[in-house]
């Protein structure tokens, strides 16, 4: 069954239908397409793991396989066993990926490979720590989802070796000369959700430390008032570099952050000081970052309003819509804001428009401003299993948490009527 732009539209009705609408709409979506087409399309049933270089009806164009989408894939299969139903399909998936991981993903200094052969042989390493960040989600997900603890021990283990390459100067090769000042949003963000993601499963301080340290610097570091953004690289002090580098904004990024900590808000009895942190967040990556003609957030603004360096800067990609969709949803489940309603409807009702194929399955990934097809392929090594279905995984869930609250639905249906 396909999920077409033609069949989801935006959903009418009581708020509370509305909520129930989108829910299962995500559900239907994850179920019947997206992890469907990866079943069958990208799981290497030889040599277990997931090809993610696929063409627009699903056919292989490179057996190279991405590293970061063993990880990815594995845990995204396992949350939904866990979050969604026990589909043992989905856990067998899960753990195909985690057997190639295991099998052929690391090196013999212990840090994980970026590119592998189909088979196994390791082809290229990359200075980031992306790719055991991943890992060690997956094996968190799926420790939960198997009930065997040594995942939870493997996950920590490998979030330890991640925070002593990111702590020990010179073990992690610098991306610039030592002439250059400059750190990157991405490291401290997805420490972030790996720390939370490792909590779950296991007690440990250097979980609850890194989280502290990442809101710490998210906040003191990267947001900057002066220009209503959340930057993409300062100094390594904080400091504003009037570059284009310094001055990038990635709107995707920042909402993603913004979601993050929102769930960290959540799991601190909805604490308003990061409630506030993340909003903020939020309101100013829209404001900066959503196209008010042709909708869908850009790539990449310059905090001055210069033009962007990046070529791909007013793309459509498919994984910014998606964080803002999760984004929307929960800062109108903590705060109740209408203006977080709306934001979801726009988000929601601009991605079922523009990125599902109605004759393939699956979703584009690649637009152009305008919303046409840049280019039709399901899968590279950055897009796969991923992004999307996280997203249809959270959002439901977001959704039924807000059709269970009445004072969520007596607030806006109370705001609706006055209007």
């Amino acid at each position: 069954m396909l999920i077409t732009n033609d069949s989801v539209r935006e959903p009418e009705g009581s708020l509370k239908s509305y909520f129930e609408d989108c829910s299962k709409c995500y559900l239907t979506d994850l179920e019947k397409n997206i992890l469907p087409f990866w079943l069958e399309h990208g799981l290497d049933k030889v040599n277990g793991g997931f090809y993610t270089c696929v063409d627009r009806d699903g056919s292989l164009m490179d057996t190279t396989k991405s590293v970061w989408f063993q990880g990815r894939s594995a845990y995204v299969f396992a949350l939904a066993y866990n979050k969604i139903k026990k589909n043992p399909v989905w856990l067998e998936a899960a753990g195909s990926a985690i057997g190639f991981i295991e099998r052929y993903c690391f090196d013999t200094d212990g840090r994980m490979f970026f590119e592998i052969s189909a088979e196994g042989t390791g082809l290229r390493k990359r200075r980031y720590l992306f790719s055991e960040c991943f890992a060690a989600i997956a094996m968190a997900e799926y420790s939960k989802a198997t009930g065997d603890k040594s995942y939870a021990e493997k996950a920590l283990d490998l979030f330890r070796l991640i925070i002593h390459y990111k702590s020990t100067p010179g073990l992690l090769e610098p991306k610039y000369s030592s002439a250059v000042d400059m750190k990157g949003l991405s490291l401290p963000m997805i420490l972030l959700n790996t720390a939370i993601r490792i909590r779950e499963v296991v007690s440990d301080a250097l979980p609850d430390s890194q989280i502290e340290e990442s809101l710490w610097v998210i906040k003191n570091h990267f947001l900057k008032p002066d220009f209503r953004v959340l930057l993409e690289n300062v100094t390594a002090n904080g400091g504003f570099i009037d570059s284009n580098a310094g001055r990038t904004v990635n709107p995707g990024h920042s909402i993603e952050a913004a979601w993050f900590i929102l769930e960290e808000a959540e799991h601190r009895g909805n604490d308003p000081e990061l409630i506030k942190l993340a909003t903020t967040i939020l309101d100013w990556s829209w404001e900066i970052g959503w196209d008010k003609e042709y909708g869908g957030l850009y790539n990449f603004r310059d905090c001055k309003g210069l033009p962007p360096q990046d070529y791909s800067q007013d793309m459509k990609f498919w994984w910014p819509q998606t964080e803002a969709l999760i984004a929307s949803l929960y800062a109108f489940k903590l705060t109740g804001d209408l203006k977080y309603y709306e934001m979801h409807k726009t988000v929601h009702s601009y991605m079922y428009r523009v990125f599902p194929d109605n004759e393939y399955g699956e979703w584009y990934g690649y637009l152009h401003r305008d919303g046409s097809v840049a280019q039709p392929a399901k899968g590279n090594l950055f897009k796969g299993p991923f992004h999307i279905p996280r997203m249809m995984i959270i959002a439901s869930h977001l959704c039924d948490d807000i059709n269970i609250n009445p004072k969520l639905l007596l607030q806006v249906s109370e705001a609706e009527t006055a209007l």
